[in-house]
This record gives C-alpha cells, sequence and structure tokens, in this order.
C-alpha cells in the first residue's frame, strides 16, 4: 500500500489515509457565523472524496475576532447546532473533522468587528483592517484565551474529532508570536518564551476541557514574510518543541502574512514585490495589482526545507505539511524521507474535491490545480470560495 493510504493515529484519532484538507476559509457562513447548508454540502463531498481529516475554515472565537464576511464562528453555543450538522457530514462519509479555533487580532476589519482591531502591539496602519490596531490589556489577553477555552468545548459538544488552534497567517496567535508583530515588553513580550506565553495558556487552557484522547493541533507560520524580523524556520522549531512538550498533538507548518502588501508601492519593481511576498500570495498579487508574472513562479512543496527544520524539533510527534503539494509520487518521497506525516492541500481540492479518491482509484497522479488563486480573488470579493476552471464544484469521482 502507498504511503499516502496508510492510516495514522493522532492522539486518540485515527486517520485513515495521509490527505489532509487545510483550512480554507469558504465565505459561506451566514452573517452572525452561523455554519449554512452550504458549507456542510462542501465538506460532505470533500469527505466523500476520501479526505481522511477535514479541517474546515477557520471559525472566530471571538466577537471581537471575525476577520472575513461570511466566516464561521465558534464564539456562542448558538453556533453548537450548525457545527453539529457539519461534523456529522463529514463522519457520515468515513472522515475526520478538527475544527479551527481563530481569532483574527489586528486583521478583524472594523466594519465587522464594530470597534478598533485588537493585537498585541499597537504599532502600525494594518494593511487587511486599514486601522491602527489597540494594544490588548492583561485584561482583554486573560479574556481571548478564555474565548478559545469556551470554543475549544463548544467543539468537544458538536461532535469534532480534534481541534486545531489557528497560529499562522498573520493572525492573532501568530502576531504575539512574531517578533515583527509583538512589541510589548511586558510578560507577553520581549523574548520567544514571553511571545509563547498567550498560546501557551490557550493550550493549557483547552487541554482542560478535551476528552482523553482528543487531540489538539496547532498550525504554525515557519515563515512570516513580513518586511522586518518575524517568526523563522529556526523560531518555529523551537515553539513546535515547546508544544510538543505540553502535549499537543500535531503541527501544521505554513507560511506568510497578509501584511507583504503593506510594502507595495507603484515604484518597487516586480521581481522585488514577488521577493517580500509568500509564494502562496504572489498570484494574488497579479491577479489584485495586474502585474507581469514575476520570474519566481510558483514553487513546489515551497514549505518544505522549512518542514525539515521544525520536524528535527518535534521528534515523533506527526507533522502536518500544506504549501504547494500537488504530484503524488513526490508526496510519497516526502513521507517515505520523514520530512512529513501528512499532507495537506487547500487550493487543489476546490478544484477537484475528489481528488484523493481520484489517487486511490489510479485515476490521477497529480492535481489539476494551476495555482492561479482566482478561488482567493472570489474570497476577497466576498463571494463563496470557488475553482474558476470547476465552475460545478465537483470533479468526477
Amino acid at each position: 500500500m502507498r504511503l499516502t493510504f496508510q492510516s495514522i493515529s493522532i492522539g486518540g484519532m485515527v486517520v485513515k489515509n495521509r490527505f489532509v484538507h487545510s483550512a480554507t476559509h469558504e465565505a459561506m457562513a451566514a452573517p452572525d457565523g452561523q455554519i449554512t447548508d452550504a458549507i456542510i454540502k462542501r465538506y460532505a463531498t470533500l469527505a466523500k472524496g476520501e479526505i481522511g481529516l477535514i479541517i474546515p475554515g477557520h471559525l472566530f472565537v471571538h466577537l471581537f475576532g471575525q476577520a472575513h464576511t461570511g466566516q464561521g464562528g465558534i464564539h456562542s453555543d448558538a453556533m453548537i447546532p450548525g457545527l453539529a450538522k457539519l461534523a456529522a457530514a463529514v463522519h457520515d462519509h468515513g472522515g475526520k473533522v478538527a475544527f479551527q479555533l481563530a481569532h483574527g487580532g489586528r486583521q478583524s476589519p472594523k466594519a465587522l468587528i464594530k470597534r478598533r482591531p485588537l493585537a498585541p502591539s499597537g504599532h502600525g496602519l494594518d494593511p487587511v483592517s486599514l486601522d491602527r490596531p489597540r494594544q490588548m490589556s492583561n485584561e482583554m489577553i486573560k479574556e481571548t484565551v478564555q474565548a478559545f477555552v469556551s470554543a475549544a468545548q463548544r467543539a468537544v459538544e458538536a461532535g469534532a474529532d480534534a481541534v486545531q488552534l489557528h497560529g499562522a497567517h498573520g493572525y492573532l496567535i501568530n502576531e504575539f508570536l512574531s517578533p515583527f508583530f509583538n512589541r510589548r515588553k511586558d510578560a507577553y513580550g520581549g523574548s520567544d518564551e514571553n511571545r509563547f506565553r498567550f498560546l501557551g495558556e490557550v493550550v493549557a487552557g483547552v487541554q482542560k476541557v478535551l476528552p482523553k484522547g482528543m487531540p489538539m493541533l496547532v498550525k504554525l507560520n515557519t515563515n512570516d514574510f513580513t518586511p522586518g524580523k518575524g517568526v523563522t524556520p529556526d523560531l518555529a522549531a523551537v515553539y513546535a518543541r515547546w508544544l510538543v512538550e505540553m502535549g499537543v498533538a500535531a503541527v501544521e507548518v505554513s507560511c506568510g502574512s497578509y501584511y507583504g502588501f503593506q510594502t507595495i508601492r507603484g515604484d518597487i519593481p516586480v521581481a522585488e514585490l514577488a521577493a517580500g511576498l509568500p509564494f502562496w500570495m504572489r498570484p494574488v498579487a497579479r491577479i489584485k495589482m495586474k502585474l507581469q508574472a514575476p520570474a519566481n513562479r510558483f514553487q513546489e512543496a515551497y514549505n518544505l526545507e522549512a518542514a525539515k527544520v521544525v520536524k528535527a524539533a518535534m521528534k515523533a510527534a506527526p507533522l502536518m505539511l500544506v504549501g504547494g503539494m500537488r504530484r503524488l509520487g513526490h508526496m510519497e518521497e516526502i513521507l517515505a524521507a520523514g520530512h512529513a506525516d501528512m499532507l495537506a492541500m487547500s487550493r487543489p481540492f476546490i478544484r477537484e474535491p475528489f481528488l484523493v479518491k481520484r489517487f486511490k482509484d489510479g485515476k490521477s497522479t497529480a492535481a489539476a490545480c494551476i495555482s492561479c488563486n482566482q478561488c482567493f480573488a472570489a474570497m476577497f470579493n466576498h463571494q463563496p470560495v470557488r475553482c474558476r476552471y470547476n465552475s460545478g464544484g465537483v470533479k468526477n469521482d
């Protein structure tokens, strides 16, 4: 049997294969964050396509942490029935589901949250929220930690198999972890240990409400791609080691933040602009800014080298690798070399929800996704995520 189709145990959760649907904002939720029939249908289809572990789009844990129009919520008990239907739909087709708990931090638009966004530090005009964030007080930090804990309890009640904390892409947890975003001089900033404190408190609190055997996962940036010093692979490895020592069951490694857009000016050469953006955002820049394609085009498995650094610090804990996974043969090589234990994808599953089944049945050896990122363009325009080249949303099963 191919390594990609061997089962794996993460804590007390057994996943039937090594494929993960990496959390992807759907822009399909109701205005108050309620899960809609469209979201349930999307993940039922993906589960039918035999993806082992499905992580739906990030769910905001607090009203002040909503990051997008159409984002799902897990901030109140009223969300539980819809989330339960979503979990059941995945289970009905043999999949496992992990709810991703998130807070937008400085990237939460004022129009959504009706106040200035919150962040570890109050410096700079954020390129996403278009506002200067308010530095969180210690009381606000404690309230937000509790919001994550309460959200995890709701995930348990809704029937999730696992929870994942979103610590990447410039959102609140990533902001606390990053020296670029976090300029605090108190117990929550100024050193690696202090910048980790917020996430450590969230992890410790969530552990208390998860039943025995239910795994906690964390998504980490390995590169922030900010104009100043942010999270690097070496720092991510330190954080990953601390997380595993605390009992986190698995880490998903990613990269990038929207903050790269703040450096976009008309006088910056295209090649220099491309070098300052994470790989997954370069096509977005070409679309949104109508720039010519930079010389450095799509790179396959662009987080692999960083993953090797992080994996070495994690010992036996599973690592999930996302970013530019396209060829089945290459995925097999990565697993065989021990650089990763699970393979996560986002955009390929937007175009081909049945991709894993096609791999399994020998009908395909590579994803059809061309990484044009026009699925992102739809999201930025508050439209449901979709593939331009597969408007129906379903590839032949």
